[in-house]
């Protein structure tokens, strides 16, 4: 087997006392960089030249598990978030958000109390993609997530059904598979997929984790390798479009939760270890809940942008 190539982290980039920092995203015309915490339901924002320093914080008010930019929208401005029912536009300048599609068309209070958006991205015809899971205060997680899509005119699609954990969604770099971590079963599900009609197909598994942590959220770079978080294991790797572990990330706290590209630094994003652990990894608990960069020499996909159409736009506002 093949030596893996490796780099290591030794200190965070930021430290904001996160819980759980999720979602990193990397907004180029602005050169900045944002990522939520889900638990204390913030977003951060910081500016890349500026540093550290320029970290601006907004308080959602609801947990939110991942951004995405609009088309035709500064995204200086609003943004795409994915909320506790639906998915939302975010005004950042008054810190407020609307619902411009829910979750779900009844009104099952009960389901939409225990279900929030954990991670998602947009697939190259501008459809939002969103992962759905059981809410914290639910208890434990069960098998009642579901993985959704968000078209031009609002029409809601749902592509899986009885899921426990689903995470992140990526394609290939052929755009005819789309990648989906279930992280409750350690793997990757690779299917066929329709750009045009946005359905999937012939689900496999692409790539399974064996070290009893889990797989969170990813980012793809341009040679379409997958650069996968694992939760509980410290490490970030970098896994072939065959499905083969050919990198690790180091990092000095164990619960990785996702990644994502700005140029050729990928941002890590962690999250707290819990009051118990902490007593066990003394050192991972001091290095969690915080942002790390590393040069990893290479750059990543373009992300892509949600699109609305013109009628659309103008019903929800922008």
């Amino acid at each position: 087997m093949p030596e893996l190539q490796r780099w290591e982290i030794q200190e965070p980039y930021l430290r904001p006392n996160g819980d759980l920092l999720e979602g990193p995203f990397y907004e180029p015309e602005n050169n900045r960089l944002r990522f939520v915490d889900i638990i204390q339901r913030k977003l951060h924002v910081i500016d890349i030249a500026e540093g550290p320093s320029s970290l601006k914080t907004i308080d959602f008010g609801i947990p939110v598990g991942v951004t995405a930019d609009i088309e035709g929208v500064d995204s200086k401005d609003k943004i795409l978030i994915g909320g506790k029912a639906g998915i939302a536009i975010l005004d950042r300048n008054t810190g407020k958000y609307e619902y411009i599609r829910r979750f779900y068309d009844d009104a099952d209070e009960a389901r939409d109390d225990r279900i929030r958006s954990n991670d998602g991205n947009v697939d190259s015809e501008g459809r939002m993609w969103i992962a759905t899971m059981t809410d914290f205060h639910a208890g434990p997680c069960k098998p009642e997530g579901h993985l959704l899509s968000f078209d031009s005119n609002l029409n809601r699609a749902t592509h899986r059904s009885e899921l426990v954990i689903p995470n992140s969604v990526g394609w290939s770099l052929s755009n005819s598979t789309l990648y989906l971590v279930h992280s409750t079963e350690a793997t990757i599900y690779a299917y066929d997929f329709d750009a045009a009609t946005g359905a999937i197909s012939n689900p496999r598994v692409f790539w399974k984790l064996d070290t009893g942590s889990e797989p969170d959220g990813f980012a793809i770079d341009v040679e379409g390798y997958i650069w996968q978080a694992v939760y509980g294991d410290g490490k970030v790797l970098r896994i072939s479009p065959e499905g083969k572990t050919v990198g690790e990330i180091i990092l000095p706290t164990r619960n990785v939760t996702c990644c994502a590209f700005a140029g050729e630094d990928l941002w890590i994003t962690t999250a707290s270890e819990s009051a118990e652990n902490a007593k066990t990894y003394p050192e991972s608990a001091r290095n969690g809940g915080a942002l790390y960069k590393i040069n990893v020499g290479i750059t990543g996909v373009e992300k892509h942008k949600f699109k609305l159409t013109e009628e659309t736009r103008k019903t929800v506002g922008l």
